[in-house]
């Protein structure tokens, strides 16, 4: 009939009809979706990005801080007439230098103690560690024996940003926050311009500050490998050895970790003990290391009389910046170091912090280098980094950038406004 439709058309009907608004709503659907998988694609390089600078970022910060202290020695080097290369490399620099261009029978007889002296045993009061770096450094293609100090020391400065990142986080009450502040408080140290220099104090940094998270992290033979290689860096490697002996201790008493903290312990001590062995078998004496400190530089422990005595002189007299500054930082770590205790900073940190500043306090010697040696005390920078990870970011941003131009310009004095050895 014509004006009947049939079965068939009716259907065909319905299913174009149900095509039709089935491609529609695909449609807006799709139209929905696209803006979503837009912003998807757009947002994957910014996470990308984003984690790449969390990785980076103990590096970056480590980096900037110590590259803003070098720009201003670059400065000040030009109003007093001296040298990147000059400032970077001298005093005990051109000893490392030297023992890794020609070993320790190879020194120039122009390198003396201080006193003026010089004996074929004088070169071994230097411990021969970042010497060997040195000279492996210096194997790769095009780097000279200066240029290869100068990176063996910023890269176990990088190393020593990621190991502090981490111990940071992993002390009581700490944080990545807390981390990155005491990456930037180390490399903002009053004497962190070392850290630059062709001196064994960056890498000595880096493997305590290692030995010191694998302790926390009861990873004991990693800790024990740490401890020996710092042994043959510095003779600040006593107090590391009691930090984390003791630590070794306690764990083979409580008996948890089985036979790792044994291991650990056969370890730790190798370094050290192994170098001033052989030092004593070259000089004929088992003190012969110390010997050799106290003739060339009148180093020896004397419990902090000589300290206190050049204290009051300077604090009397006020004779120098540096001076002055020295004595108010050695105060400083006292006082930091009482801190600590009553935070109940864990203990192997502490014995840790004691060992090194028993070392440098109560010892005669150079009194101008003792504001250098307080860098391996890092420790006592960690009550500071858990303060200023509370505070807002402005507030931590302000002290660390003051910090750190403080560090640049006694840094920079010290290399080119100093005329003695620091």
């Amino acid at each position: 009939m014509s004006g009947s439709v049939s079965p068939t058309e009716s259907t065909s009907t319905s299913t174009s009809a149900s095509d039709a608004v089935a491609t529609s709503d695909d449609a807006v659907n799709k139209d929905r979706r696209a803006p979503r998988e837009k912003t998807s694609r757009e947002q994957a390089p910014r996470e990308k990005a984003r984690k790449a600078l969390v990785v980076l970022a103990p590096a970056l910060i480590y980096f900037g801080v110590r590259e803003f202290g070098l720009v201003l020695l670059s400065w000040l080097g030009v109003v007093h007439g001296t040298t990147m290369s000059e400032a970077l490399t001298s005093w005990d620099g051109q000893w490392y230098l030297a023992i890794a261009s020609n070993g320790y029978g190879g020194v120039p007889d122009s390198l003396v103690d201080a006193f003026g002296n010089r004996s074929g045993e004088t070169p071994l009061a230097f411990f021969p560690g970042y010497p060997w770096v040195v000279q492996l450094f210096s194997q790769l293609p095009g780097v000279g024996m200066v240029l290869a100090a100068l990176l063996a020391s910023a890269a176990f400065g990088i190393l020593a940003a990621y190991a502090l990142a981490r111990l940071g986080q992993l002390v009581s009450g700490g944080s990545r926050r807390a981390g990155l502040a005491l990456v930037a408080l180390f490399a903002a140290s009053p004497m962190g311009i070392v850290l630059s220099m062709a001196y064994s104090e960056a890498m000595f940094c880096a493997l305590s500050a290692w030995a010191l998270v694998f302790v926390l992290e009861r990873r004991w033979i990693f800790a024990g490998v740490c401890c020996a290689l710092a042994g043959l860096v510095r003779p600040t490697a006593g107090a590391l050895l009691l930090a984390v002996g003791l630590a070794l201790l306690v764990a083979i008493v409580q008996r948890k970790d089985g036979w790792r903290p044994w291991l650990g312990a056969l370890l730790a001590p190798v370094g050290l003990l192994g170098y001033l062995g052989w030092v004593g078998v070259q000089t004929g004496s088992l003190t012969g290391w110390f010997d050799l400190q106290e003739r060339g530089w009148d180093s020896r422990f004397d419990g902090g009389l000589a300290t206190v005595r050049f204290s009051g002189e300077v604090l009397g007299s006020a004779r120098s910046v540096l001076e002055v500054g020295t004595v108010v930082l050695l105060v400083g770590a006292v006082a930091l170091l009482v801190i600590s205790w009553r935070r109940g900073l864990d203990w192997p940190l502490q014995v840790f912090s004691v060992g090194v500043l028993l070392m440098n306090l109560g010892s005669n010697g150079l009194m101008n280098s003792k504001a250098r040696l307080l860098l391996p005390a890092f420790t006592l920078l960690i009550p500071i980094a858990l303060a200023l990870a509370k505070r807002k970011p402005t507030t931590m941003v302000l002290v660390l950038s003051a910090a750190a131009v403080g560090s640049a310009w006694f840094g920079a004095y010290a290399l080119t406004g100093w005329s003695y050895a620091i």
